[in-house]
């Protein structure tokens, strides 16, 4: 991408979750574009845009709660793929079932967040993960 911010990927269903989000990373700044999949399938259709040219993702918050195709089968593919599986994934969802949460660091995700249900939480949590993985981590090329 010759050096331009990388846009952060969010896949999310729920509307207010959605809004929330973007809200917390708009009182921070955020100077990362956030492309938005509204369900696993359409998450997994950013693929093919990758391969065509359109910016990958520094990051994919996705939540595991997803129609059509749920976060945890999204993440098994993103994780396969052997050019995008480098990209780190944050699994941010309301679930904090230990199964869930076992389940997604055995295929590979790198972090995982239950949602917090207060909007200040909420913007805390956003915060740190735009520090942690959008300033200070540093990523294969």
């Amino acid at each position: 991408m010759n050096g331009a911010v990388k846009p952060i990927m969010l896949v999310e269903d729920n509307p207010i979750d959605l809004d929330l989000t973007r809200r917390a990373f708009l009182r921070h700044k955020l100077v990362n574009r956030i492309q938005v999949a509204r369900d696993g399938e359409e998450a997994l259709a950013f693929i093919p845009r990758w391969e065509a040219g359109e910016p990958v993702p520094i990051l994919i918050l996705l939540d595991l709660k997803l129609p059509k195709i749920d976060g945890l089968e999204v993440l098994r593919r993103l994780k396969s793929h052997p050019k995008y599986r480098t990209i780190p994934v944050i699994i941010l969802t309301t679930s904090a079932e230990l199964r869930d949460i076992q389940e997604a660091y055995e295929l590979g995700g790198n972090s995982y967040i239950v949602k917090p249900v207060d909007f200040d939480k909420f913007v805390d949590v956003a915060s740190q993960i735009e520090i942690y993985w959008c300033a200070l981590n540093t990523q294969p090329r």
